[in-house]
């Protein structure tokens, strides 16, 4: 049976599952142009090895639980969870590290908990720190932009990487991180998180390379641009009802108001809010990870509550904490506590506490 999905009992246009879910597809796509713009074939190919393993994860499930297999699968769930997860990965990861983070994703963050509809975690999330945890040296291996890129592997190079560990010239991940002048580098977020370790202010290590970016200079090099993609599919979600304002914008207010805070007490050491919103993950959390219609808040006050909470861990894990980004901690944190925020923000029932006149009176 599938879902009906509209924001009010005024929605005239009512879209299924498999309605909503192509339409958060499409606004995914000028982001994931983007990102592989920038970084190359690998996301590409990421996002087509996730989606397909995705699918047959959820066909062979469905075909387990005796379920529905076609009408399931157009859905378009699996799909979007693989999605999320090839634009979260990097995009030389080896295919099976891949595979197995949508394993995690499909299997057991969605079906374990009852398939769609029951599960109380975001999949794509729960896949991503599995990764995490399990594999962080290779989850922590973003190619370098191509902007600052010494060697950009072609189509036929990516897919070697991915599948072999090596070009077809040879090369492997971390040769391919460094730039045309001998630096290796990392992302904008393990940069500035490696400096502050080592006694660099903020401001130093703006003038590393990576930070170089153009326009997008404190977003590092083609972050800037990725994210500013994200947030046009995600305005474009927006506009069409598929998600609420409530989430994004409480989320995105969050990181910068607390960044701003932080950054006025000590500019040296704390980010700027433009570093926070246009690096890592902010624009693709806010408006297709913690929007997701399952595990997140269902009521609009909890919404604003749930959003501007993710905000807030995420600031305080990047600043505090041991991971760089912390998108996937957040909404998973507070996945836990959206029982409690539904609970204390339903709304009122109509006619409710308004005393009864009885005859008489």
């Amino acid at each position: 049976m599938k879902l009906s999905l509209s924001s009010s009992p005024h929605q005239r246009v009512r879209r299924d599952t498999g309605q909503v879910m192509r339409l958060v597809v499409y606004a995914m796509i000028p982001g994931i142009l983007a990102q592989a713009y920038f970084f190359g074939w690998g996301v590409l190919i990421q996002a087509l090895l996730a989606v397909i393993s995705a699918t047959v994860f959820e066909g062979i499930i469905l075909w387990l639980r005796k379920r529905p297999i076609e009408r399931t699968l157009t859905d378009y769930s699996a799909v979007v969870t693989g999605l999320l997860i090839a634009i979260s990965i990097p995009p030389t990861l080896p295919w099976w590290m891949t595979v197995t983070g949508v394993f995690f994703a499909i299997v057991v963050a969605k079906h374990v908990y009852g398939g769609l509809g029951f599960n109380i975690f975001t999949p794509a999330m729960i896949a991503y720190v599995v990764l995490l945890i399990s594999f962080p040296a290779a989850m922590s291996l973003w190619l370098v932009p191509v902007t600052h890129a010494s060697i950009t592997p072609n189509l036929l190079d990516s897919v070697s990487l991915i599948f072999s560990g090596y070009t077809t010239s040879g090369y492997d991940v971390t040769q391919l991180r460094t730039i045309a002048d001998g630096v290796t580098m990392a992302t904008p977020l393990d940069t500035l998180k490696t400096n502050l370790t080592q006694g660099l202010t903020y401001s130093e290590s703006l003038a590393q390379p990576i930070f170089q970016g153009g326009f997008f200079d404190a977003a590092g090099a083609g972050w800037g641009w990725v994210s500013l993609a994200y947030l046009l599919g995600g305005v474009w979600l927006v506009r069409l009802k598929v998600i609420s304002w409530h989430i994004p914008l409480s989320l995105i207010l969050a990181v910068a108001i607390l960044s701003s805070l932080l950054h006025m007490v000590d500019s040296d050491y704390f980010a700027s809010p433009l570093f926070h919103l246009l690096n890592g993950a902010i624009m693709v959390g806010a408006f297709f990870i913690a929007t997701d219609p399952v595990s997140a808040s269902t009521t609009p006050k909890g919404r604003i509550i749930f959003g501007a909470a993710i905000g807030f861990w995420v600031v305080i894990i990047r600043t505090f904490g041991g991971y760089p980004d912390a998108i996937a901690f957040a909404v998973i944190i507070m996945n836990m506590a959206v029982p409690l925020i539904d609970y204390y923000t339903k709304p009122r029932t109509y006619g409710r506490g308004v005393r009864k006149v009885q005859r008489g009176d």
